[in-house]
């Protein structure tokens, strides 16, 4: 079903109710995508070839890699090369932060605990290191607190040496179970080998997953999350200031990460708010680290810009139906948590398709609230929502006849499926 823009909104709405927006069943989900042969583990460079121009209603912007997410349902507003597998540098370090916010959050840490700082977290990370480091002093206790305010703060590889020792007792096992953490939230690709970000060809991401897991942290951290804009913070008497560039450019933007290293080039992990709109941006492979301030400000710009957010159902408004097996009834309606809210374009012209997927029939009895499926939208070939869906009323089990009817119903909806496939 495709919807013109100006429209969404009452098209929409009467579509879903006259011919059940396109139902369909989860078996016939689009399979997972494979990556090319000889290219599925081997990160790419950030410093990539730049992509031609930019098209007609497209951003300004020649990062080779980049994205832009509605932070509300994980919209892609835009995107360039988001599922290469390249190095990360310092934006592993979000990945850590979530580790350590996690264990937080399950009572396992607490922000008062101590940790010491060992020789080879000075050395490595530490002021010897001559890289990113929040001047740990060796042989000193740190807190928690202060130790995820010198990794977001100040990028410090010997902050997160002394978490990982602290929390796993090496940072080999604290990788391991950063990487593990990282598939409980849905990334699917990325891995690390350390802590901090460092070269290692163990620690590939994506563009996409760095959106994931910046989304991820704003949505269910809001008590952790005020650190990344927080503009400096001194420790063993020594004051640094945040290392973000869009937090002083007047956008909006109240966080997160850079990184850089000669290997994955200039990157950063920003998200900024206007209007109640937050928006989410990455950006690697850049030259210079003002280049990617820049290409990242353009890209929230062009965002904040161009789109607008479109009701396309209300709070409690019936989506479609799934069909029931063995039921009083033969169909349950379906809705929505919330509001049904999307990002549209201002200019208008995109095309929306939205699918209600689930695995059918649902058996009978069917209790209110249960949750059968999940609204899919997407925006043009973009998936811009996706959204539980739960049984608006009750469906009782029906009589032996009814459940009668449906068994053979479905052993010829089988038996037909079955001869298909052998044509």
């Amino acid at each position: 079903m495709a919807i013109r823009t100006p429209q969404i909104g009452r098209l929409l709405s009467a579509a879903v109710l006259l011919a059940g927006l396109c139902l369909q069943a989860a078996q016939a989900a689009t399979p997972a995508h494979r990556p090319a042969s000889g290219l599925a583990h081997k990160p790419a460079s950030g410093l990539s070839a730049k992509k031609d121009g930019p098209r007609k209603d497209e951003p300004p912007i020649t990062a080779p890699h980049a994205i832009l997410i509605d932070a509300e349902n994980g919209g892609v507003l835009f995107e360039r090369d988001p599922d290469q597998l390249i190095f990360p540098a310092s934006l592993a370090k979000l990945m850590t932060a979530e580790y350590v916010f996690h264990e937080l959050k399950e009572g396992r840490l607490k922000l008062t605990d101590e940790f010491p700082v060992s020789e080879n977290a000075w050395r490595k990370g530490g002021a010897p290191s001559r890289g990113s480091t929040m001047f740990a002093a060796l042989n000193s206790r740190i807190s928690v607190d202060d130790l995820l305010h010198g990794v977001i703060i100040h990028s410090a590889n010997d902050g997160c040496i002394v978490l990982a020792e602290g929390m796993a007792g090496s940072e080999e096992e604290f990788a391991r179970k950063m990487t593990q953490r990282a598939r409980e939230i849905g990334l699917t690709k990325s891995t690390f080998a350390n802590s901090n970000g460092l070269p290692d060809p163990g620690t590939h991401v994506t563009t996409r997953e760095l959106g994931m897991l910046a989304r991820y942290i704003v949505t269910n951290y809001p008590e952790y999350y005020p650190i990344y804009g927080q503009r400096d913070f001194t420790w063993n008497k020594i004051k640094q200031p945040n290392r973000n560039p869009l937090l002083g450019m007047e956008i909006g933007a109240d966080g997160m990460k850079t990184g850089f290293t000669k290997e994955a080039g200039y990157g950063l992990v920003g998200s900024a708010v206007q209007n109640g709109l937050r928006l989410i941006v990455v950006v690697n492979g850049l030259k210079t680290a003002k280049e990617r301030g820049e290409e990242a400000k353009k890209l929230l710009e062009w965002g904040f810009k161009s789109f607008e957010r479109r009701i396309l159902f209300a709070e409690g408004q019936i989506i479609g139906s799934a069909k029931v097996y063995g039921g009083a009834e033969s169909s349950v309606p379906l809705v929505a948590g919330r509001e049904v809210r999307v990002m549209m374009p201002k200019s208008g012209g995109d095309r929306l398709i939205a699918r209600i997927v689930y695995n059918g029939p649902v058996p009978a009895p069917v209790a209110q609230g249960t949750p059968v499926g999940v609204l899919k939208v997407w925006r043009n070939d973009n998936v811009i929502l996706q959204m539980p869906l739960k049984a608006a009323e009750p469906v009782e089990r029906g009589g032996l006849s009814k459940r009668a009817l449906d068994a053979v119903s479905e052993l010829m909806i089988g038996l037909f499926r079955a001869g298909a496939q052998r044509l």
